[in-house]
């Protein structure tokens, strides 16, 4: 065999090699267009600006396992990673998925940033701390009961489109950003997942009844027979009402609250 031909050959068997083992991040000539159909939304992507301020409202650290919902070329996902936070993005569209790996190992967060293919419909995303997403309000309302199920605390990220009745936590309005056709719009949304409250506590002395909206509670308060209405609101798993002249703070963990109220007298409830 002449020296070339062997030279050509080893080059191919050894090509063939490492796009056969397992991590081999094969670079990608794939380009995905602006507006292309995707299973439930087209693909626009979001600018960094927007990107960056959707990861400070969810106040993303390196203690934080972020998981895009429709991660498309996976710049979210890695930018979470570059704050050092692990992160995760799930995307249907397999070229995407290579693009997005590829993109990562160019940025060297490939051991913070990964990407899978899958329907996010299908997907368990319950040990998050932090989800983002870029959907219509039709797909972020079919996901609200599977968020709101998951731990109090999780931040909840989503660009332009809310969660209908549920009101965000925070809104913020990119001044700068002018949406069109060829990237995302200029809104992005922030929730806060709440405990779980509604129904009736018992106290040492009498009850609460507390009736849940999402985040915003009212209800009414009984002591020694003395029944008083309160409002208020939940952020995680941190609770506060006003009753009257008193407000009470406290921290849900189960199916027990635990506080303080009117300058530092203790307070406990229990269902």
């Amino acid at each position: 065999m002449k020296q070339s031909h062997f030279i050509h050959k080893v080059a191919f068997c050894l090509c063939l090699l490492l796009a056969a083992t397992p991590g081999y991040a094969q670079k990608t000539d794939y380009k995905p267009i602006v507006g292309q159909a995707g299973k439930d939304v087209m693909w626009v992507p979001t600018p960094q600006t927007l990107v960056d301020t959707m990861l400070n409202m969810a106040k993303v650290t390196a203690s934080d396992y972020v998981i895009d919902l429709g991660s498309g070329d996976g710049r979210l996902v890695i930018s979470a990673a570059k704050r050092g936070a692990t992160a995760l993005g799930i995307e249907y569209n397999s070229e995407m998925v290579e693009l997005a790996k590829h993109a990562a190992k160019e940025e060297g967060v490939s051991a913070k940033a990964t990407f899978k293919k899958a329907d996010i419909f299908e997907s368990d995303f319950s040990k998050a701390t932090v989800i983002t997403m870029f959907l219509l309000q039709s797909l972020n309302l079919r996901l609200r009961p599977e968020i709101l199920n998951m731990k109090p605390g999780t931040r909840i990220v989503s660009n332009s489109f809310d969660m209908g009745e549920w009101e965000p936590d925070q809104t913020t309005v990119l001044e700068s950003a002018v949406p069109d056709y060829a990237s995302s719009g200029q809104t992005a949304y922030l929730w806060i997942v709440p405990a779980k409250v509604d129904g009736i506590w018992k106290l040492a002395d009498g009850q609460i009844r507390f009736t849940q909206d999402f985040q915003n509670i009212t209800g009414t308060l009984t002591i020694k027979e003395k029944t008083t209405k309160l409002t208020g609101k939940l952020d995680g798993s941190n609770i506060r009402f006003n009753a009257g002249d008193a407000e009470y703070v406290g921290t849900v963990s189960g199916n027990t609250i635990s506080g303080t109220y009117s300058g530092g007298v203790s307070w406990t409830a229990a269902r």
